[in-house]
């Protein structure tokens, strides 16, 4: 596994993409921070331009650089008791460091911790945070094992980290960006907003 992870790491530091175990589903990702990496990957997922892709990173530190100052209620409500897990927020972010593309011509981004040791141990040594949409053709059928990526996808990237995908359930989305939040996907986190 170390050999593969090592990969992996040096492959998204070369900009290229990779397929990858987190504990919701199987995702594909590049570095936040390269363009042109950025763009591939949304050609190889056939995703619309305009639809903005979430990022995984390690940590709450590693979150608020591509963010705007991160709200305390969003700490105390949402990141302290869901993260690391299958948590997806969105907030205003740092257009400065976050592609147009990233975030489909918005100002909003979606962040993530992911709490699969397999991931996060590769972003910290990436350093950045990594595009993490699932691992499938735009609108196509979400992979939770090895076996159900599409070998079509598998072909186009650079590397597929072989894993498994604990929940099997894809994150629960919520949009903190304007009060009151509203949940954008219901996932495997069960969350009653009580604002």
């Amino acid at each position: 596994m170390e050999s593969e992870i090592k990969k992996a790491v040096k492959i998204l530091k070369e900009g290229g993409i990779v397929i990858f175990p987190t504990d919701t589903a199987f995702g594909i990702g590049c570095r936040v921070d390269d363009e042109k990496a950025v763009d591939r990957l949304f050609k190889i997922r056939k995703r619309p331009k305009t639809q903005a892709m979430p990022v995984l990173v390690d940590t709450v530190k590693m979150a608020q650089e591509l963010l705007k100052p991160i709200p305390k209620e969003v700490i105390d409500k949402l990141i302290e008791p869901y993260w690391p897990g299958a948590l997806t927020i969105i907030l205003y972010c740092n257009k400065v460091k976050v592609p147009s593309l990233v975030r489909g011509g918005g100002d909003t981004l979606g962040v993530r911790i992911p709490n699969h040791p397999i991931i996060r141990t590769i972003i910290r040594e990436v350093g950045v945070g990594i595009l993490g949409p699932s691992a499938n053709f735009h609108g196509e059928k979400t992979p939770f094992s090895t076996k159900e990526i599409d070998r079509r996808l598998v072909s186009l990237v650079d590397f597929v980290v072989q894993g498994e995908c604990a929940i099997k359930q894809a994150s629960t989305v919520v949009d903190c960006a304007n009060s009151p939040w509203v949940i954008r996907r219901k996932g495997a986190i069960e969350i009653e907003l009580k604002m």
